[in-house]
């Protein structure tokens, strides 16, 4: 079952307060300001793309499932992504695209329906 629904201000307030870091212009933010970034933009991609097919995931804050397809209940997902809390913020706001991502080596994706170019970014500022 996907989260709550996420309250568009409440998203775009805290990726807002990561967006210096991002654009090299502040140092990391504290892990709680990070953290609510990467959270609320996984569970705004979990209601873009509601489904269990793929686990997304971003350690150490958070994972969701999401995209339809068949539904994954054991062991590990064949469709899985995984990237670091920096890369996905980039990703979850256009700054950095998903072939470009891949390219780098900054995202780790598996499986037949682990490519999430359709459904990014969640977020334009």
């Amino acid at each position: 079952m996907p989260s709550k629904t996420v309250d568009p201000k409440e998203l775009r307030a805290a990726v807002a307060a990561v967006l210096p870091w991002l654009a090299g212009e502040a140092e990391q933010p504290e892990r709680t300001v990070l953290a609510a970034a990467v959270r609320l933009s996984l569970r705004t991609l979990e209601q873009i793309a509601p489904g269990r097919s793929v686990e997304v995931r971003v350690p150490p804050f958070a994972a969701v499932q999401c995209v339809p397809g068949p539904r994954h209940t054991r062991g590990t997902p064949p469709n899985v992504v995984e990237t670091d809390p920096r890369t996905w913020l980039e990703l979850a706001t256009g700054r950095v695209g998903w072939d470009e991502a891949l390219a780098d080596a900054k995202v780790s994706a598996s499986g037949s329906r682990a490519d999430l170019s359709a459904v990014l970014p969640v977020l334009r500022f």
